[in-house]
């Protein structure tokens, strides 16, 4: 039997870059080499190998976080080039990483979301910034196409506001100024293409050192408590996985991704979708899946197939 030639392609030119190289050579590593002939790829140096060698490619396994990747750049171009890959289509990429449009979409599926402002760089001024924000304090700063939490800030009160605003302006020139929601951070990963299937809830729990789950909270061994399945009562956990659902399909996401959300009382509020998760050893998706019995090869089986189960789909 023929074994599938699949390109890993990581690395990139994001701010994730190093995160995407892990992503990319774990997932070499994980698969299997009596079922696969795989390559590993990192775009910012191999883009040529990748256009000269299309035709001997069967499957591109994207694996960049962040922008030129996560927002449907690489899905584009991989269509220009006729090589079908793993995950969801360009829309849905560019959707979930932009957190302005993301956000209106789930209000427009009824799904609850911190209250928020959004402002751009060559609009704004301190001096109408009190005005601005009518939700109080503490808030959130972020970038409105940036991942990794990178840009982002928890602020207090107005002065920490104008440090993180500066700060998120560094990364993008449109941002988000978000109502803090003081609950349980969660996380649900998806897969499927037809039929979903919510694997076990991730709650994230980051050290007292860490104000809430930033950069180094995520990356740092040990800095965050990774509980799965989340210590939530079973109705909250019901709601939450149909929470996510509904997000995963409003954006029209395929074959995968993690969806975050924040829990205070009952009330579930998502945050965003990854349409590209970490996937390393230690990263939340496979460590959900193992907490399903889906080992990390399994895993990877899973997402193939599916995506081929896509790519055969649209070829009806």
């Amino acid at each position: 039997m023929k074994r599938l030639k699949i390109a890993i392609v990581s690395g990139g030119w994001s701010t994730e870059r190093e995160i995407s190289l892990k992503s990319g050579r774990a997932v070499y590593n994980a698969l299997s080499k009596e079922k696969y002939d795989p390559i590993f790829l990192d775009i910012r140096k191999d883009l040529q190998f990748l256009f000269e060698n299309r035709a001997e490619i069967d499957i591109v396994f994207p694996l960049l976080h962040g922008r030129l990747g996560e927002d449907g750049s690489i899905q584009g171009f991989l269509n220009i080039l006729g090589i079908p890959y793993v995950g969801s289509d360009i829309l849905a990429n560019a959707i979930a990483m932009n957190k302005k449009i993301s956000k209106e979409i789930f209000k427009e599926k009824g799904l609850n979301v911190p209250e928020a402002i959004c402002i751009k760089k060559n609009t704004y001024s301190e001096s109408s910034l009190q005005e601005l924000i009518t939700f109080g304090f503490p808030s959130v700063v972020k970038p409105v196409t940036e991942g990794s939490s990178f840009g982002i800030s928890l602020c207090s009160d107005i002065e920490e506001l104008k440090k993180g605003i500066k700060k998120a302006f560094e990364y993008d020139e449109e941002i988000l100024i978000e109502k803090y929601i003081d609950g349980i951070e969660i996380t649900a990963p998806i897969i499927g293409v037809d039929e979903l299937e919510v694997l076990p809830l991730i709650e994230i729990v980051p050290k007292k050192e860490h104000k809430f789950f930033d950069f180094k909270a995520k990356y740092t061994p040990g800095a965050t408590d990774e509980i799965c399945p989340a210590r939530i009562p079973t109705n909250l956990e019901q709601k939450a996985k149909e929470a996510a659902m509904v997000a995963f399909n409003a954006i029209g996401c395929n074959v995968w991704a993690r969806v975050d959300m924040i829990l205070k009382a009952d009330i579930v509020y998502v945050l965003e979708v990854n349409t590209i998760p970490g996937m390393t050893e230690n990263s939340l998706f496979p460590l959900s899946a193992k907490k399903a019995g889906i080992g990390f090869s399994e895993l990877l089986d899973k997402l193939i197939s599916l995506s081929i189960k896509k790519i055969g789909k649209k070829a009806l």
